[in-house]
Order: C-alpha cells, then sequence, then structure tokens
C-alpha cells in the first residue's frame, strides 16, 4: 500500500435565494426572518433526531424524521437537503442497510452545510 486516497467529504451546498426572496417578498423581512430561524432551529433539531434514531433502529420514525425535513428544508430554499433527505428515504424504502448509513451521514453533512450557508446569508440583504 504505496498510495492512500484521501477523500473529502464536502460538497457544494447553496440556498435557492429565489425561493428565499420569495418568502421574504410574501411575509415581509420580519416574517420571513422568524419563518427562517424557526426552521433553522427545526432542523438542527431533526438532524440530531434522525442520528439518534437510526442508531436506535427505530427505521420508521426515522422515516418521518427525514420527511420533515424535506418540506422545512424545501421551504426555505436548501434543496440540495431536500434531495439528499429524499435519497435517505429511498434507502430506507429499499431496506438498504449500509445505504441508509451512508445517506444519513451525508444528510447529516450536508445538514451542517446548509445550516452554516444560510447562516451566513443572514447578513445579506435579500
Amino acid at each position: 500500500m504505496d498510495h492512500v486516497l484521501k477523500i473529502r467529504l464536502k460538497e457544494t451546498v447553496h440556498v435557492d435565494q429565489d425561493k428565499l426572496g420569495a418568502l421574504y417578498a410574501e411575509l415581509g423581512e420580519a416574517g420571513a426572518e422568524d419563518v427562517v430561524c424557526r426552521a433553522m432551529e427545526e432542523l438542527a433539531l431533526r438532524l440530531s433526531h434522525c442520528s439518534r434514531l437510526h442508531r436506535a433502529g427505530q427505521w420508521d420514525e426515522l422515516r418521518k424524521c427525514a420527511r420533515s425535513l424535506i418540506a422545512i428544508s424545501e421551504q426555505i430554499g436548501m434543496l440540495v437537503l431536500a434531495r439528499v433527505a429524499h435519497d435517505v428515504l429511498e434507502s430506507l424504502d429499499a431496506y438498504d442497510v449500509p445505504a441508509v448509513a451512508a445517506t444519513l451521514a451525508r444528510l447529516l453533512r450536508i445538514g451542517e452545510q446548509s445550516l452554516t450557508a444560510i447562516w451566513d446569508l443572514q447578513d445579506i440583504t435579500i
């Protein structure tokens, strides 16, 4: 083993600014900021909860948690996070335990990066 390959586990995430802009136009600045802040809080809690459910082998509850992540992330323009949560659902539906572990790990990474991205946008006027 002369060569060691180091895999960089970072993907580019972005926030759909059109979706976020529409939310601000519909709810006004204060209303949209409230929705975004509550959504970020919920996403962080649910990502953590998904991890706990996986460790406990509670597949049905994990499925519900992943579905809720899709709805919340789509609402605030985190489309990559929604897509990866959907991948977790597909793995669960296929009863593919290794794929569930892999896609959930990816979901947690993307979730953290997405929350950081939207947090950074809080300083930008939409």
